[in-house]
């Protein structure tokens, strides 16, 4: 049995693929296995992995019609054998020393959950350089304040994988956000490799820059979330970060993506349905005790009302057009 597996959907990602590849199948931790999943490619990527199955043994190869990210990373599950799973999207890279890292991280702390820095990588048109941010995480104590923190992506965590109890939401956009905050309550505990070891590549034609009315998806998934968390009998306990956290994505990221949205007639229609299942879910958000820390971001939503909700969304449009 393999100590990681870690699952690569593909779609029509020719031109990252071997980048992707390459940083695999030079892990320094060897028990690994890789799990790629042709999700319908058109392009070259079959020949390019196709070139990597000849001479590397560690690679799972299986394709499919496409289906989708979320169909694709549950389709790659049912093959995995690795005592934890990883996800990386195959436009990403990553560190050759990253699951070594984590890995031992698990076994140390005896971790289910283990989870890395990354850097937000925005190459030139020329792609002959590019610029690196780095993205440092919270080091959380406690469940709740990983609801509260926690970043969604699935692609800088290792997860142990027998508590892996949820799939990915199919068709749907935003599918790490409701695939994580599923987990949460399944996780016993977790630990940090602090060091940026993904490589997260900012693409213009990638499925999270086009803005549509597809981003409307972030009401389904956040109302699953909520109804889960009902179904399981977690509500009343996590209450105040759910509701925190619904405020949160509804009035900062989700709200930036909206005002993005060339479709005048979509875009008023999303930003009217935003307000209104914020304050029909949350009638009294403006109370919530997170809600009174001291940050820039829990400042501005402090501000926000009926009346200069539709000034910020203005505000945050011409920014938008500004960049």
């Amino acid at each position: 049995m393999p100590k990681v597996s870690v699952i690569v959907p593909v779609y029509n990602v020719e031109k990252y693929l071997d980048k992707c590849l390459n940083s695999l199948v030079n892990q320094t931790l060897k028990d690994i296995e890789i799990i790629v999943v042709n999700d319908g490619s058109r392009d070259n990527s079959k020949k390019i992995i196709n070139d990597f199955l000849d001479k590397h043994k560690n690679i799972i190869y299986v394709e499919k019609e496409n289906g989708g990210l979320s169909d694709a990373r549950n389709y790659g599950m049912k093959y995995a054998k690795g005592d934890y799973v990883a996800f990386l999207d195959s436009d990403d890279y990553v560190d050759v020393t990253i699951y070594e890292k984590m890995y031992n991280k698990a076994v140390e702390e005896k971790a289910d959950y283990v989870e890395c820095d990354f850097y937000w990588v925005y190459p030139n048109k020329d792609a002959k350089s590019e610029k690196r941010k780095i993205d440092a995480g919270v080091v959380y104590k406690n469940k709740k304040e990983m609801l509260t923190y926690g970043r969604v992506v699935a692609w800088n965590k290792l997860i142990k994988r027998d508590i892996i109890k949820s799939e990915f939401p199919v068709g749907l956009n935003y599918e790490d956000v409701e695939f994580f905050y599923k987990l949460i309550p399944q996780i016993n505990k977790f630990s940090f490799v602090k060091e940026p070891l993904i490589y997260y590549i900012q693409r213009e034609n990638s499925i999270v820059n086009k803005q549509n009315y597809k981003t409307g998806h972030i009401f389904n998934v956040l109302n699953n979330v909520l109804d889960y968390y009902k179904k399981e009998k977690l509500y009343d306990e996590y209450k105040e970060e759910l509701e925190y956290t619904y405020t949160r994505i509804l009035l900062c990221s989700s709200l930036k993506r909206m005002v993005q949205i060339k479709d005048k007639v979509a875009k008023q229609r999303l930003l009217d349905e935003t307000w209104q299942n914020l304050n029909t879910k949350f009638p009294e958000w403006k109370k919530n005790k997170i809600l009174s820390q001291k940050s820039g971001k829990n400042v501005y939503m402090k501000t926000v009302n009926k009346h200069t909700y539709k000034l910020y969304c203005k505000i945050l449009g011409l920014l938008t057009l500004i960049k």
